[in-house]
């Protein structure tokens, strides 16, 4: 998808804040709240410079990525939660499929497709704030302190568990500026089938929100392959906008994956 219109690097839009707002996110603190449920009586309020080592178990529970733990469920009054606290819906394909259907139907495919990347982008923001300060409280560590591949894993993890597929990243071109995503079990695409196009437009505005707010710089994201394409896995690039402007433009003439990585790779 073409990023073209996005505005220039000195202006803030809702697709594209501010470095100082990528900054801000880091500099939140920890929200204790959040992992109430997680909570064990050896817990703390106080963050280290360090994961803390403890003889037996840790202070916050980790391991909670199964249905019966990972939810939370008010029968009488039909709600449902995560561990977290927040507020969640559980849909099926069908509804995924009328969804997208609609907005087409409404808007065209090529705005659709611009909203849902939108959508995506800001859905992937607003995540990153929460679990920013989540994170800081659930392992008692500052944020700067973690690596970035724990903090990666950390945040797929609740995904995986709410249905939204398994996914794998590659960094090694990360000093041309290139970040690989390859995703599988798209909920978007697993829900669609194979239509000869790319579809996964909401994770590619999501993947594009995750990793500037990580690298505290504005990136884009285009989808190179997409299950909906015929292929056995969705993949992502995430780069500057000429770069994923570039890429869109190649996948629109059919290049595939395998070409798109190599031209990026000698721009």
């Amino acid at each position: 998808m073409s990023r073209t219109a996005i505005a220039a690097d000195t202006d803030e839009s809702p697709d594209k804040p501010s470095v100082k707002t990528l900054q801000m996110i880091w500099k939140e603190g920890a929200d204790w709240k959040s992992v109430e449920l997680l909570k064990r009586p050896n817990a703390g309020v106080v963050l280290n410079t360090a994961i803390p080592s403890v003889n037996g178990l840790q202070a916050y529970e980790h391991n909670y990525y199964t249905n019966e733990q990972f939810y939370r469920h008010d029968e009488k009054r039909g709600v449902l939660k995560n561990v977290y606290g927040q507020r969640c819906m559980r849909v099926s394909e069908d509804f995924m499929i009328a969804m997208l259907g609609a907005l087409d139907d409404e808007v065209g495919q090529a705005a659709a497709t611009e909203i849902m990347y939108k959508c995506g982008y800001q859905w992937g923001l607003e995540d990153m704030k929460t679990f920013c300060r989540r994170s800081q409280a659930e392992f008692e560590v500052e944020l700067e302190k973690m690596r970035v591949g724990f903090l990666l894993e950390e945040w797929w993890w609740p995904l995986t568990i709410t249905g939204w597929g398994t996914w794998r990243y590659d960094f090694r071109q990360k000093e041309k500026g290139l970040l690989y995503v390859e995703l599988y079990e798209s909920a978007v695409a697993k829900s669609i089938g194979d239509i000869g196009a790319a579809v996964c437009y909401f994770y590619a505005g999501m993947f594009a929100a995750v990793f500037s707010v990580l690298s505290r710089r504005n990136l884009a994201s285009v989808e190179m392959q997409c299950y909906s394409m015929g292929e056995d896995h969705c993949r992502f690039v995430i780069a500057d906008y000429d770069k994923v402007d570039a890429a869109g433009f190649w996948r629109s003439q059919g290049a595939t994956a395998k070409d798109i990585m190599k031209k990026l790779s000698v721009m």
